[in-house]
């Protein structure tokens, strides 16, 4: 068969490019990622027949997924958080898996009586039907001990001749995908059944092919891993540089000569002598705390910000979407409205996470209190670094109270202290801040975007070997 973009149908464009990496980053794979286009394939392929697998190799079968299982489709337990213990056995939820489909290192137990019918083998592989659907799970006895799994999950025994871990990684295909978003757009509503997955097409190599696809995946994936956790290390040197940057600045000023004085703030010691240490509170001209019934939630309208939007220093509107009615904004925003440049915080869940506004047409949820800071004596983006600045949220850790989600009462704000330079040395301060971080913040996003073609090459094997757009039969261990 011709070897042109007709035979790669499944993969997308941007998955088989591998652009943006260097010759250098693809050194040690098996697979060069700086040349998809030469990666082997089979001598012979054949129509699938289902549109999102494409062409699949010749002797190859198209299954569905309940025939490749010794017991397919199978609901979790149902159990309510008040059973929720420390100990026993323990309890999958959807929420305990990552998206590479690790499980979270902490989680929830449950007493054993109460699972004894739900609890995993070797090899059992989870899918979600509800809330991240078709995330998926292989559990493994020896690594994650005795383990039962929750009500939205999906538990799927595979035969003999299918190696569980082959079908767990069709779960992180591209056909996969496709075929949860056209699962989804079939039947309107945001969850996919068991029967639904039980039907779905799979595929299904020789056992030996699976054994090499499995073995290859391994191998590869590791290496690539490794270059993303390097990445991932490097950001967060550059972060923890980037922070004392700004934490010296506004808590030392620029001066080094400067003459010093006792903050009176154990956190901060010494500053500047002609800075101010204010009360936080007091610094506001208008303050809204937004606690009180949850609003009714829309499937459109004006957009809710809610603490799981707020990061340090942004608002991250893909986080969560959650939406108000035009009708009821003014009810719930009746303690005011924001203004650009207003300061939001999170007083629980997490606890003081902050960023400023950067729209107007939002609506404010609870757990987030918003400071609109008087002009005279603060520059926003001042503030914001400050709150955000180790000095502060020692002070908030200090005021907050609970057992196993920490929070700070309203009543504990006006407790936290606030250094107060001069607003023209403030102005000064962001400008240094600004072109100092100008450079990490460019290597930053030269290394995030590194870090999303790594994982889109990741992807892009998996799809590719695990639905036998290539052949890695011949593939040796390095």
């Amino acid at each position: 068969m011709k070897n042109d973009d007709r035979e790669r149908r499944g993969e997308s464009r941007s998955r088989r490019r591998g652009g943006g990496m260097s010759a250098a980053d693809g050194e040690g794979f098996a697979i060069d990622p700086t040349q998809v286009r030469a990666w082997k394939r089979y001598p012979a392929y054949k129509d699938s027949g289902v549109e999102w697998l494409g062409e699949v190799p010749e002797h190859w079968e198209v299954r569905r997924l309940k025939t490749l299982c010794l017991r397919s489709a199978l609901y979790g337990a149902n159990v309510a958080a008040t059973a929720y213990t420390t100990t026993g056995v323990r309890f999958i939820r959807t929420t305990d898996i990552t998206e590479d489909g690790h499980l979270k290192e902490t989680g929830v137990f449950v007493p054993e009586e109460l699972v004894k019918d739900y609890l995993l083998k070797g090899g059992d592989v989870l899918i979600s039907r509800s809330g991240t659907v078709g995330r998926a799970f292989l559990y493994d006895s020896g690594e994650h001990g005795p383990c039962a799994y929750a009500g939205y999950l999906v538990r799927f025994v595979p035969s003999e001749n299918v190696l569980p871990k082959f079908v767990f990684l069709f779960t992180k295909t591209q056909a996969f995908a496709d075929f949860l978003q056209v699962t989804a757009i079939s039947s309107t509503i945001e969850n996919v059944n068991g029967e639904k997955y039980a039907n779905a097409a799979w595929l299904l190599p020789p056992l030996p092919e699976q054994q090499a696809i499995v073995a290859f995946l391994d191998r590869e994936t590791v290496r690539i891993d490794a270059l993303i956790e390097k990445k991932h290390r490097f950001i967060e040197l550059l972060e923890e540089k980037r922070q004392a940057l700004i934490t010296h600045a506004v808590t030392k000023g620029l001066d080094p000569d400067a003459e010093m004085k006792d903050s009176g703030v154990a956190w901060i010691g010494k500053v500047p002598a002609h800075w101010e240490v204010r009360a936080f509170t007091r610094c506001a001209i208008e303050q809204a705390d937004y606690r009180g019934a949850t609003p009714t939630k829309t499937e459109s309208g004006i957009f809710l910000v809610t603490a799981k939007n707020i990061r340090k220093g942004w608002i991250d509107y893909e986080a969560s979407r959650e939406f108000v009615s035009e009708i009821d904004y003014l009810t719930i925003m009746r303690r005011g409205l924001p203004r650009l440049g207003d300061l939001l915080l999170t007083t629980e869940a997490p606890l003081g996470y902050a960023a400023l506004v950067d729209r107007e047409d939002i609506a404010l949820a609870q757990r987030v209190i918003r400071f609109r800071m008087d002009p005279s004596l603060f520059e926003p983006r001042f503030v914001l670094y400050s709150v955000l600045s180790p000095y502060f949220q020692n002070q908030m850790l200090c005021q907050s109270t609970g057992s196993t989600v920490l929070g700070i009462k309203a009543s504990k704000l006006p407790q936290l202290k606030i250094l107060c330079p001069p607003v023209s040395e403030q102005q000064q301060i962001l400008a240094l801040i600004d072109k100092k971080c100008a450079m990490p913040d460019k290597i930053l996003e030269r290394a995030n975007r590194q870090i999303a073609l790594f994982k889109e090459y990741r992807t892009a094997l998996i799809s590719a070997a695990v639905t036998g757009k290539i052949d890695v039969r011949g593939e040796e261990a390095a």
